[in-house]
Protein backbone atom coordinates (compact mmCIF):
# COMPACT_ATOMS: atom_id res chain seq x y z
CA UNK A 1 0.00 0.00 0.00
CA UNK A 2 1.48 3.21 -1.29
CA UNK A 3 1.97 6.49 1.77
CA UNK A 4 -0.66 8.10 1.98
CA UNK A 5 0.39 11.58 2.41
CA UNK A 6 4.33 13.56 1.44
CA UNK A 7 6.77 12.70 4.78
CA UNK A 8 6.83 16.03 6.96
CA UNK A 9 10.80 16.10 7.01
CA UNK A 10 13.29 18.79 7.96
CA UNK A 11 13.15 22.30 10.11
CA UNK A 12 9.07 22.31 10.05
CA UNK A 13 9.51 18.48 11.30
CA UNK A 14 11.25 19.36 14.42
CA UNK A 15 9.32 22.05 15.21
CA UNK A 16 6.02 20.14 15.51
CA UNK A 17 7.73 17.90 17.73
CA UNK A 18 9.42 20.67 19.70
CA UNK A 19 5.76 21.91 19.92
CA UNK A 20 4.15 18.79 21.11
CA UNK A 21 7.13 18.38 23.26
CA UNK A 22 6.82 22.11 25.17
CA UNK A 23 3.16 21.88 25.42
CA UNK A 24 0.70 18.67 24.79
CA UNK A 25 0.46 16.40 27.12
CA UNK A 26 -0.12 12.68 26.04
CA UNK A 27 -2.84 10.81 28.00
CA UNK A 28 -1.25 8.24 30.39
CA UNK A 29 2.64 8.87 28.94
CA UNK A 30 5.28 10.49 30.41
CA UNK A 31 5.93 13.85 29.01
CA UNK A 32 9.74 13.30 29.02
CA UNK A 33 11.35 11.45 25.57
CA UNK A 34 7.52 11.85 24.55
CA UNK A 35 9.04 10.64 21.20
CA UNK A 36 11.11 7.89 21.67
CA UNK A 37 11.15 4.50 20.70
CA UNK A 38 8.17 3.23 21.98
CA UNK A 39 6.44 6.76 22.54
CA UNK A 40 4.14 8.92 20.95
CA UNK A 41 3.65 8.76 16.75
CA UNK A 42 2.79 11.91 15.15
CA UNK A 43 0.36 10.61 12.98
CA UNK A 44 -1.22 12.76 9.46
CA UNK A 45 -3.19 10.54 7.49
CA UNK A 46 -4.58 7.03 7.60
CA UNK A 47 -7.06 4.91 5.28
CA UNK A 48 -9.06 1.33 6.29
CA UNK A 49 -6.92 0.05 9.01
CA UNK A 50 -3.42 1.84 7.95
CA UNK A 51 -2.12 4.92 9.41
CA UNK A 52 0.65 7.06 8.35
CA UNK A 53 3.28 9.11 10.58
CA UNK A 54 4.94 12.02 9.75
CA UNK A 55 8.75 9.96 9.37
CA UNK A 56 6.77 8.06 6.51
CA UNK A 57 6.23 4.85 8.79
CA UNK A 58 3.56 3.01 8.11
CA UNK A 59 1.38 1.06 10.70
CA UNK A 60 -1.13 -1.54 11.22
CA UNK A 61 -3.51 0.06 13.95
CA UNK A 62 -4.50 -3.27 15.99
CA UNK A 63 -6.88 -1.61 17.87
CA UNK A 64 -9.12 0.82 15.40
CA UNK A 65 -7.17 3.61 17.82
CA UNK A 66 -8.79 3.03 20.92
CA UNK A 67 -11.42 0.33 20.19
CA UNK A 68 -13.50 2.75 18.21
CA UNK A 69 -12.46 3.18 14.16
CA UNK A 70 -15.22 0.35 13.28
CA UNK A 71 -15.59 1.46 9.73
CA UNK A 72 -11.87 2.15 9.32
CA UNK A 73 -10.08 5.17 8.61
CA UNK A 74 -10.12 7.88 5.75
CA UNK A 75 -13.85 7.40 5.13
CA UNK A 76 -14.47 10.86 3.01
CA UNK A 77 -17.90 10.91 2.77
CA UNK A 78 -18.36 11.47 6.43
CA UNK A 79 -16.42 14.29 6.45
CA UNK A 80 -18.32 15.42 3.74
CA UNK A 81 -22.02 14.94 5.57
CA UNK A 82 -20.48 17.08 8.37
CA UNK A 83 -19.01 19.73 6.19
CA UNK A 84 -23.07 20.09 4.80
CA UNK A 85 -24.25 19.49 8.34
CA UNK A 86 -22.10 22.38 10.30
CA UNK A 87 -22.97 24.97 6.99
CA UNK A 88 -26.69 24.64 7.83
CA UNK A 89 -26.50 24.48 11.68
CA UNK A 90 -23.40 23.44 13.68
CA UNK A 91 -25.03 23.80 17.65
CA UNK A 92 -28.47 23.82 18.20
CA UNK A 93 -29.97 26.06 21.03
CA UNK A 94 -31.11 25.17 24.41
CA UNK A 95 -34.81 23.75 24.26
CA UNK A 96 -34.65 22.76 20.24
CA UNK A 97 -33.43 19.49 18.14
CA UNK A 98 -32.11 19.09 14.68
CA UNK A 99 -33.52 16.69 12.06
CA UNK A 100 -30.28 14.71 11.89
CA UNK A 101 -30.28 14.79 16.02
CA UNK A 102 -33.97 12.86 16.22
CA UNK A 103 -33.51 10.82 12.91
CA UNK A 104 -29.92 9.01 14.64
CA UNK A 105 -31.99 9.07 17.91
CA UNK A 106 -34.63 6.94 16.40
CA UNK A 107 -31.91 4.75 14.25
CA UNK A 108 -30.29 3.85 17.10
CA UNK A 109 -33.76 3.06 18.99
CA UNK A 110 -33.71 0.69 15.87
CA UNK A 111 -31.30 -1.06 16.50
CA UNK A 112 -31.32 -1.53 20.65
CA UNK A 113 -32.43 -4.23 22.27
CA UNK A 114 -35.27 -2.42 23.44
CA UNK A 115 -37.17 -0.48 19.94
CA UNK A 116 -39.30 1.50 22.22
CA UNK A 117 -35.95 2.85 24.24
CA UNK A 118 -34.85 7.10 24.45
CA UNK A 119 -31.69 7.78 23.51
CA UNK A 120 -30.21 10.88 25.61
CA UNK A 121 -27.21 12.04 23.85
CA UNK A 122 -23.65 13.01 25.33
CA UNK A 123 -20.12 13.65 24.16
CA UNK A 124 -18.40 10.50 25.10
CA UNK A 125 -18.06 6.88 26.63
CA UNK A 126 -17.19 8.49 30.48
CA UNK A 127 -20.83 10.78 30.32
CA UNK A 128 -22.68 8.20 29.13
CA UNK A 129 -21.66 6.00 31.73
CA UNK A 130 -22.20 9.07 34.44
CA UNK A 131 -25.48 9.74 32.84
CA UNK A 132 -26.27 6.04 33.52
CA UNK A 133 -25.76 5.71 37.03
CA UNK A 134 -27.29 9.18 37.33
CA UNK A 135 -30.47 8.17 35.97
CA UNK A 136 -30.70 4.50 37.35
CA UNK A 137 -30.76 6.54 40.76
CA UNK A 138 -33.01 9.19 39.51
CA UNK A 139 -34.97 6.10 38.40
CA UNK A 140 -35.34 4.49 41.85
CA UNK A 141 -36.57 7.77 42.97
CA UNK A 142 -38.98 8.56 40.95
CA UNK A 143 -40.85 5.08 41.29
CA UNK A 144 -40.39 5.85 45.01
CA UNK A 145 -37.55 3.86 46.48
CA UNK A 146 -36.19 6.50 47.71
CA UNK A 147 -33.29 4.11 50.05
CA UNK A 148 -31.30 2.80 46.43
CA UNK A 149 -28.02 4.72 45.82
CA UNK A 150 -25.63 2.27 45.81
CA UNK A 151 -23.75 0.47 42.63
CA UNK A 152 -22.25 -2.79 41.97
CA UNK A 153 -19.81 -3.41 39.66
CA UNK A 154 -16.91 -5.67 38.45
CA UNK A 155 -13.45 -5.35 40.19
CA UNK A 156 -10.45 -4.43 37.57
CA UNK A 157 -13.22 -2.88 34.92
CA UNK A 158 -12.92 -0.07 33.19
CA UNK A 159 -16.09 2.46 32.65
CA UNK A 160 -14.26 5.93 31.83
CA UNK A 161 -12.22 8.40 33.40
CA UNK A 162 -13.99 10.67 35.78
CA UNK A 163 -14.47 9.94 38.97
CA UNK A 164 -17.67 8.16 39.50
CA UNK A 165 -16.90 6.04 36.68
CA UNK A 166 -13.40 5.10 38.11
CA UNK A 167 -14.77 4.16 41.48
CA UNK A 168 -16.50 1.44 39.50
CA UNK A 169 -13.59 -0.77 38.64
CA UNK A 170 -11.80 -0.32 41.98
CA UNK A 171 -9.65 2.24 40.82
CA UNK A 172 -7.81 0.30 37.50
CA UNK A 173 -5.68 2.39 35.35
CA UNK A 174 -6.55 5.21 38.06
CA UNK A 175 -5.30 4.58 41.34
CA UNK A 176 -7.52 5.63 44.25
CA UNK A 177 -4.52 7.01 45.99
CA UNK A 178 -4.07 9.66 43.45
CA UNK A 179 -7.24 11.00 43.48
CA UNK A 180 -8.10 10.45 47.05
CA UNK A 181 -11.54 8.35 48.30
CA UNK A 182 -13.44 6.85 45.40
CA UNK A 183 -17.56 6.87 44.77
CA UNK A 184 -19.58 5.97 48.53
CA UNK A 185 -21.73 3.23 47.88
CA UNK A 186 -19.71 1.51 44.90
CA UNK A 187 -19.72 -2.50 45.28
CA UNK A 188 -17.19 -4.59 43.91
CA UNK A 189 -18.08 -8.27 42.78
CA UNK A 190 -15.47 -10.45 40.84
CA UNK A 191 -15.21 -10.64 36.85
CA UNK A 192 -15.76 -13.74 35.11
CA UNK A 193 -12.36 -15.01 33.88
CA UNK A 194 -11.92 -18.30 32.34
CA UNK A 195 -7.63 -18.43 32.09
CA UNK A 196 -7.61 -17.66 35.79
CA UNK A 197 -10.66 -18.53 37.47
CA UNK A 198 -10.53 -15.71 40.35
CA UNK A 199 -13.95 -16.99 41.20
CA UNK A 200 -15.05 -19.88 39.25
CA UNK A 201 -12.40 -22.12 40.90
CA UNK A 202 -13.60 -25.60 40.16
CA UNK A 203 -12.49 -27.67 37.63
CA UNK A 204 -13.81 -28.07 34.35
CA UNK A 205 -14.76 -24.36 33.69
CA UNK A 206 -17.34 -21.83 34.84
CA UNK A 207 -19.84 -22.91 37.98
CA UNK A 208 -21.23 -19.06 37.40
CA UNK A 209 -19.97 -18.42 40.87
CA UNK A 210 -18.93 -14.80 39.25
CA UNK A 211 -22.96 -14.24 38.40
CA UNK A 212 -23.92 -15.50 41.46
CA UNK A 213 -21.63 -13.02 43.47
CA UNK A 214 -24.36 -10.50 42.07
CA UNK A 215 -26.94 -12.24 44.38
CA UNK A 216 -24.42 -12.37 47.39
CA UNK A 217 -23.05 -8.58 47.26
CA UNK A 218 -26.93 -7.32 46.76
CA UNK A 219 -28.11 -9.28 50.07
CA UNK A 220 -25.28 -8.56 51.91
CA UNK A 221 -25.51 -4.44 51.36
CA UNK A 222 -29.33 -4.77 51.59
CA UNK A 223 -31.81 -5.09 48.72
CA UNK A 224 -32.95 -1.69 49.37
CA UNK A 225 -30.24 0.35 49.29
CA UNK A 226 -28.79 -1.29 45.49
CA UNK A 227 -29.48 1.04 42.76
CA UNK A 228 -27.63 -0.38 39.96
CA UNK A 229 -25.85 -3.13 38.51
CA UNK A 230 -23.18 -2.19 35.72
CA UNK A 231 -20.47 -4.33 33.69
CA UNK A 232 -19.61 -4.64 29.87
CA UNK A 233 -20.28 -7.62 28.61
CA UNK A 234 -17.17 -8.80 27.55
CA UNK A 235 -14.78 -6.32 29.46
CA UNK A 236 -11.92 -4.91 27.62
CA UNK A 237 -9.83 -3.93 31.05
CA UNK A 238 -10.02 -7.67 32.43
CA UNK A 239 -8.23 -9.21 29.00
CA UNK A 240 -11.59 -9.98 26.75
CA UNK A 241 -12.65 -12.80 28.50
CA UNK A 242 -15.79 -14.59 26.64
CA UNK A 243 -18.38 -15.01 29.74
CA UNK A 244 -19.84 -18.56 30.06
CA UNK A 245 -23.12 -18.89 27.97
CA UNK A 246 -25.46 -18.55 30.64
CA UNK A 247 -23.26 -15.83 32.44
CA UNK A 248 -25.99 -12.49 31.67
CA UNK A 249 -28.94 -14.50 31.91
CA UNK A 250 -28.07 -15.00 35.36
CA UNK A 251 -27.39 -11.32 36.28
CA UNK A 252 -30.25 -10.12 34.53
CA UNK A 253 -32.55 -12.62 36.44
CA UNK A 254 -30.94 -11.56 39.49
CA UNK A 255 -31.69 -7.96 38.81
CA UNK A 256 -35.05 -8.83 37.79
CA UNK A 257 -35.55 -10.46 41.00
CA UNK A 258 -34.30 -7.70 43.27
CA UNK A 259 -35.39 -4.00 41.69
CA UNK A 260 -31.93 -3.49 40.65
CA UNK A 261 -31.23 -1.75 37.34
CA UNK A 262 -29.19 -3.46 34.55
CA UNK A 263 -26.52 -1.21 32.68
CA UNK A 264 -24.93 -2.43 30.07
CA UNK A 265 -21.85 -0.78 29.34
CA UNK A 266 -21.31 -1.25 25.37
CA UNK A 267 -19.26 1.59 24.68
CA UNK A 268 -16.65 -0.88 23.70
CA UNK A 269 -18.63 -3.47 22.71
CA UNK A 270 -21.59 -2.28 20.66
CA UNK A 271 -21.97 -1.30 16.79
CA UNK A 272 -20.44 -5.02 15.26
CA UNK A 273 -17.67 -5.19 17.29
CA UNK A 274 -18.37 -8.64 18.70
CA UNK A 275 -20.28 -9.61 15.44
CA UNK A 276 -23.17 -8.51 16.73
CA UNK A 277 -24.94 -4.87 16.45
CA UNK A 278 -25.06 -4.89 20.55
CA UNK A 279 -22.79 -7.46 22.19
CA UNK A 280 -26.32 -8.26 24.28
CA UNK A 281 -27.63 -9.89 21.58
CA UNK A 282 -25.14 -12.93 21.88
CA UNK A 283 -27.14 -14.08 25.06
CA UNK A 284 -30.44 -12.28 24.27
CA UNK A 285 -31.15 -9.76 27.60
CA UNK A 286 -32.40 -6.37 27.58
CA UNK A 287 -30.48 -4.04 29.88
CA UNK A 288 -32.59 -1.46 31.47
CA UNK A 289 -29.68 1.07 30.17
CA UNK A 290 -27.22 0.54 27.52
CA UNK A 291 -23.91 3.32 26.96
CA UNK A 292 -22.38 3.50 23.81
CA UNK A 293 -20.40 6.36 22.29
CA UNK A 294 -16.62 5.35 20.29
CA UNK A 295 -17.76 3.48 17.29
CA UNK A 296 -21.39 5.20 16.80
CA UNK A 297 -19.46 8.10 14.85
CA UNK A 298 -16.54 5.64 14.43
CA UNK A 299 -14.41 8.19 16.10
CA UNK A 300 -14.84 10.72 13.32
CA UNK A 301 -16.22 13.01 16.04
CA UNK A 302 -17.02 12.62 19.59
CA UNK A 303 -20.65 11.35 20.62
CA UNK A 304 -22.25 9.13 23.06
CA UNK A 305 -25.48 8.21 24.74
CA UNK A 306 -27.42 6.62 27.31
CA UNK A 307 -29.52 4.14 26.01
CA UNK A 308 -32.74 3.79 28.26
CA UNK A 309 -35.40 1.21 28.13
CA UNK A 310 -39.15 2.53 27.75
CA UNK A 311 -39.37 0.86 31.10
CA UNK A 312 -36.93 3.40 32.51
CA UNK A 313 -37.89 6.70 30.15
CA UNK A 314 -41.41 6.58 31.43
CA UNK A 315 -40.46 6.87 34.97
CA UNK A 316 -39.72 10.06 34.01
CA UNK A 317 -42.85 11.45 32.57
CA UNK A 318 -46.13 12.79 34.36
CA UNK A 319 -44.93 16.34 35.83
CA UNK A 320 -41.69 18.80 36.64
CA UNK A 321 -40.96 16.49 39.92
CA UNK A 322 -40.41 13.70 37.66
CA UNK A 323 -37.84 15.34 35.03
CA UNK A 324 -34.30 14.17 34.54
CA UNK A 325 -32.27 17.37 35.46
CA UNK A 326 -29.14 16.69 33.74
CA UNK A 327 -27.38 18.61 31.07
CA UNK A 328 -24.73 18.09 28.66
CA UNK A 329 -23.52 20.65 26.22
CA UNK A 330 -22.48 18.78 23.27
CA UNK A 331 -25.20 15.83 23.71
CA UNK A 332 -27.36 16.01 20.50
CA UNK A 333 -24.51 17.75 18.99
CA UNK A 334 -25.69 18.26 14.92
CA UNK A 335 -22.43 17.60 13.33
CA UNK A 336 -21.95 14.74 15.33
CA UNK A 337 -25.37 13.04 14.76
CA UNK A 338 -24.92 13.85 11.06
CA UNK A 339 -21.63 11.70 11.37
CA UNK A 340 -23.02 8.64 13.13
CA UNK A 341 -25.69 8.97 10.56
CA UNK A 342 -23.56 8.16 7.95
CA UNK A 343 -21.62 5.89 10.21
CA UNK A 344 -24.44 3.80 10.29
CA UNK A 345 -24.96 4.09 6.50
CA UNK A 346 -21.58 2.69 6.01
CA UNK A 347 -21.87 -0.28 8.55
CA UNK A 348 -24.85 -1.02 6.92
CA UNK A 349 -24.45 -1.20 3.02
CA UNK A 350 -20.59 -2.34 3.61
CA UNK A 351 -22.25 -5.17 5.67
CA UNK A 352 -19.84 -4.44 8.56
CA UNK A 353 -21.03 -6.73 11.19
CA UNK A 354 -21.38 -9.78 9.23
CA UNK A 355 -17.58 -8.83 8.25
CA UNK A 356 -16.79 -8.62 11.43
CA UNK A 357 -18.33 -11.96 12.40
CA UNK A 358 -16.56 -13.61 9.59
CA UNK A 359 -12.93 -12.02 9.85
CA UNK A 360 -13.43 -12.48 14.00
CA UNK A 361 -13.95 -16.32 13.44
CA UNK A 362 -10.68 -16.11 10.93
CA UNK A 363 -8.91 -13.94 13.08
CA UNK A 364 -9.33 -16.36 16.03
CA UNK A 365 -8.15 -19.75 14.20
CA UNK A 366 -5.16 -17.69 12.96
CA UNK A 367 -4.23 -16.80 16.78
CA UNK A 368 -4.57 -20.21 17.93
CA UNK A 369 -0.96 -21.34 16.70
CA UNK A 370 0.81 -18.64 19.14
CA UNK A 371 -0.25 -21.00 21.80
CA UNK A 372 3.23 -22.98 21.21
CA UNK A 373 5.18 -19.69 22.27
CA UNK A 374 6.62 -20.37 25.66
CA UNK A 375 5.02 -16.92 26.77
CA UNK A 376 1.57 -17.07 25.41
CA UNK A 377 -0.56 -17.88 28.16
CA UNK A 378 -4.22 -17.93 26.77
CA UNK A 379 -5.54 -16.81 23.41
CA UNK A 380 -9.15 -15.72 23.64
CA UNK A 381 -11.66 -14.40 21.12
CA UNK A 382 -14.12 -16.01 19.16
CA UNK A 383 -16.60 -13.19 19.16
CA UNK A 384 -16.50 -10.58 16.56
CA UNK A 385 -12.91 -8.81 15.68
CA UNK A 386 -12.35 -8.99 19.66
CA UNK A 387 -9.48 -10.83 20.78
CA UNK A 388 -6.65 -11.11 23.42
CA UNK A 389 -3.09 -12.86 23.54
CA UNK A 390 -2.14 -13.21 27.25
CA UNK A 391 1.53 -13.18 28.00
CA UNK A 392 3.22 -14.72 30.94
CA UNK A 393 7.01 -15.65 32.07
CA UNK A 394 5.59 -19.13 32.95
CA UNK A 395 2.57 -21.13 31.77
CA UNK A 396 2.18 -23.27 34.72
CA UNK A 397 2.15 -20.64 37.41
CA UNK A 398 0.59 -17.90 35.17
CA UNK A 399 2.89 -15.39 36.39
CA UNK A 400 2.73 -12.44 34.79
CA UNK A 401 4.62 -10.96 32.44
CA UNK A 402 4.71 -7.32 34.39
CA UNK A 403 6.71 -8.74 37.06
CA UNK A 404 9.21 -6.97 35.44
CA UNK A 405 8.19 -3.64 35.10
CA UNK A 406 10.57 -3.56 31.89
CA UNK A 407 9.26 -6.21 30.42
CA UNK A 408 5.82 -3.98 28.99
CA UNK A 409 7.63 -1.34 27.67
CA UNK A 410 10.16 -3.83 25.52
CA UNK A 411 6.94 -5.28 24.33
CA UNK A 412 5.69 -2.09 22.80
CA UNK A 413 9.02 -1.08 21.44
CA UNK A 414 9.16 -4.68 19.92
CA UNK A 415 5.60 -4.60 18.31
CA UNK A 416 6.13 -1.02 17.33
CA UNK A 417 9.44 -2.46 15.58
CA UNK A 418 7.33 -4.67 13.57
CA UNK A 419 4.73 -1.93 12.32
CA UNK A 420 1.75 -2.77 14.89
CA UNK A 421 0.40 0.28 16.50
CA UNK A 422 -1.71 -0.93 19.80
CA UNK A 423 -1.52 -1.28 23.32
CA UNK A 424 1.21 -4.34 24.81
CA UNK A 425 1.19 -5.40 28.88
CA UNK A 426 0.01 -8.70 29.89
CA UNK A 427 -2.40 -8.72 27.74
CA UNK A 428 -2.23 -7.53 24.23
CA UNK A 429 -5.69 -6.59 23.36
CA UNK A 430 -6.65 -6.73 19.67
CA UNK A 431 -9.57 -5.49 18.12
CA UNK A 432 -8.95 -4.02 14.44
CA UNK A 433 -11.00 -2.11 12.23
CA UNK A 434 -14.67 -4.26 11.13
CA UNK A 435 -13.87 -3.26 7.34
CA UNK A 436 -10.07 -5.75 7.16
CA UNK A 437 -9.81 -8.05 5.23
CA UNK A 438 -7.92 -12.06 5.33
CA UNK A 439 -4.86 -10.98 3.83
CA UNK A 440 -4.69 -7.83 5.93
CA UNK A 441 -5.15 -10.09 9.22
CA UNK A 442 -2.33 -12.64 8.12
CA UNK A 443 -0.28 -9.98 7.50
CA UNK A 444 -0.93 -8.87 11.68
CA UNK A 445 -0.82 -12.38 12.89
CA UNK A 446 2.40 -12.23 10.96
CA UNK A 447 3.98 -9.64 12.60
CA UNK A 448 3.03 -10.45 15.89
CA UNK A 449 4.00 -13.64 15.66
CA UNK A 450 7.57 -12.27 15.01
CA UNK A 451 7.19 -9.53 17.73
CA UNK A 452 6.34 -12.52 20.45
CA UNK A 453 9.55 -14.58 19.39
CA UNK A 454 11.48 -12.08 19.76
CA UNK A 455 10.09 -10.71 22.98
CA UNK A 456 10.65 -14.59 24.26
CA UNK A 457 13.83 -14.95 23.55
CA UNK A 458 14.97 -11.88 25.70
CA UNK A 459 13.09 -13.28 28.64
Amino acid sequence: MPMLTSRISGEELEDLKQKASDHFWPHSRQTENMFGDAGVKMVTKARGVWVDDVDGNRWFDTLSGMWLVNIGHGREEIADAVYSQMKDISYSPGSTVTPVTAQLASRVASLSPDKKSRIYFVSGGSEAVETALKMAKNYQKNIGETTRWKVISRRGSYHGATHACMSLGGGGIAAPSNYGPLMPGNVHIEQPDGYRGRCCSQPGGCTLDCAKDLERAILHEGPSTVAAFIGEPISAASGIHIPHPEYWPTIQDICKRYGVVLICDEVINAFGRTGKMFASEHWEIKPDITTVAKALTSGYLPIGAAIASKNISRAFEGGEDNIFRHLITFGGNPASCAAGMVNLNIMESEDLVKNSEQMGNYLFEKLQPLKEHTIVGDVRGGLGLLAAVELVRDKSTKEKISADPEATTKLTEILQENGLLGRAGDVIPIAPPLCITRDEIDHFVERLDTSISKMESSI
